[in-house]
């Protein structure tokens, strides 16, 4: 694997994000519960998603992609008893692929990589075997997969815990309205990366799918089929948080267009994250511009957007004085436990860094010259780390390369089309 050598420089420009992976995995169950033939424009090509397309292959629909377009055409499920799909490292993909896969009287089996094995997941498991699924799967102390799940399920009332994710209702919501009969989901203790769930809700209503939220009770009639044929991916606030920072960090200016309220996204977050830090931000009704000012220490609650828990932390690292980051204790059980990694990259600019079980406080100090970070394997930690190189005055060097590919394949691209300088080096 090869690293990155990033040239501190300014990121100016306006700039199309790219694609938004949540909706292309929301739209890709959407289009195959549509049981036709459907199209996905501007899709986003990552890791993650190709998960979610195998998921799809799994179960009866074929995906071909080309660059722009994706297509989904109703097919034969693969033949055998057990069909077997790689979930790779997405978590999303795997919780997306319970409800789905008991669906259907056929056993599926469901394996990752990584740490995707330790990822939460008893809850879901829980609701779709009180629903009539049989459910097999290791002891926790062993790893949640390879697991097999065999349906049908039916329509029924199901409480289910919050805490840990909201994956397991999006999972739910997308998947109930097509049974027989009514489905009450209440919706347990706290709720995390709460802001996930109205995405999800605005894809059923794009689909004119009957459903409805009131508080902590989701329900649904049922007896519903997902409609319309193609669905424009819209593009992602949480890749284009990196450079809005980016831009904040190093002296520019980036604005991003693209953005509407009938695609709600909860990494947008970031854009009051930077007013506190003390950027100059500017809203429009689909847009919006990012430019450097003075920093300030920031005190934030990422309950609910625990994704941009890294680049808070370099942000805060890159500030001098005590920033608090609260509320987001489930980013332990992402890619990388997040927030001893956070900490990691908070301390490796220099800050002192102390975390509790609820909170991280990062006091920002001298700053480095550089950074060199080469085994940052989680998305998140090297993308934030690219936006703290940008604001050092040396070159740094982070790797591998190839992290990013989960979530934002082209960012080498899109930074570049800003005016970052970054080369591959050994």
């Amino acid at each position: 694997m090869s690293r990155l050598r990033i040239l501190p420089h300014p990121l100016r420009g306006s700039i199309r994000g790219p694609p938004s992976k949540s909706y292309t995995h929301r739209a890709l169950v959407a289009g195959h519960l549509t049981g036709r033939r459907y199209r996905l424009r501007r899709p986003l090509d990552s890791q993650d998603t190709r998960a979610t397309v195998r998921l799809l292959e799994a179960l009866g629909t074929r995906v071909e992609r080309r660059p722009a377009v994706w297509t989904l055409i109703p097919d034969r499920p693969r033949s055998g008893r057990t069909r077997r799909v790689d979930c790779g490292e997405s978590g999303t993909t795997l919780r997306f692929a319970v409800p789905l896969a008991a669906l259907s009287p056929h056993r599926v089996r469901l394996v990752g990589a990584a740490r995707l094995a330790a990822r939460p997941l008893g809850p879901l498991l829980r609701a779709v075997t009180h629903l009539g699924a049989r459910v097999d799967s290791p002891p926790p102390e062993r790893g949640g997969l390879p697991l097999e799940i065999e349906g049908p399920i039916h329509a029924g009332r199901i409480a289910l815990s919050m805490s840990e994710s909201s994956q397991f209702a999006s999972a739910l919501f997308l998947t109930l309205p097509t049974l027989h009969g009514p489905s009450e989901i209440r919706l347990r203790g706290a709720i995390v990366s709460e802001p996930y769930l109205d995405a999800t809700l605005a894809v059923l209503r794009f689909h004119r799918v009957d459903a409805t939220r009131a508080g902590r009770l989701f329900s649904t009639p049922g007896f519903q089929q997902f409609r319309g044929d193609r669905l424009e991916i819209p593009p992602d606030a949480s890749s284009a948080a990196y450079l809005w920072a980016g831009a904040a960090a190093s002296g520019g200016r980036v604005t991003i267009a693209g953005f509407g309220p009938e695609w709600p996204q909860a990494d947008l977050a970031v854009l009051d994250l930077l007013e506190a830090w003390g950027a100059e931000v500017a809203r429009r009704s689909d847009r919006a511009t990012v430019a450097a000012h003075e920093r300030r220490p920031i005190d934030v609650d990422l309950t609910g957007t625990p994704d941009l828990l890294p680049l808070a932390g370099a942000l805060a690292a890159l500030t001098p004085g005590r920033s608090l980051l609260r509320g987001a204790g489930h980013a332990a059980f992402k890619e990388s436990d997040r927030r001893s990694t956070t900490a990691r990259l908070a301390r490796s600019l220099g800050a002192r860094v102390r975390v509790g079980p609820r909170t991280i406080e990062i006091v920002g100090r001298t700053l480095p010259r550089s950074i060199r970070l080469t085994d940052l394997t989680d998305h998140r930690l090297f993308l934030s780390a690219i936006v703290a190189a940008l604001a050092l005055p040396a070159p740094s060097v982070l790797g591998p390369v190839e992290a990013a590919a989960k979530s934002f394949p082209t960012y080498r691209t899109v930074f570049g089309s800003a005016g970052a300088q970054m080369e591959r080096v050994r």
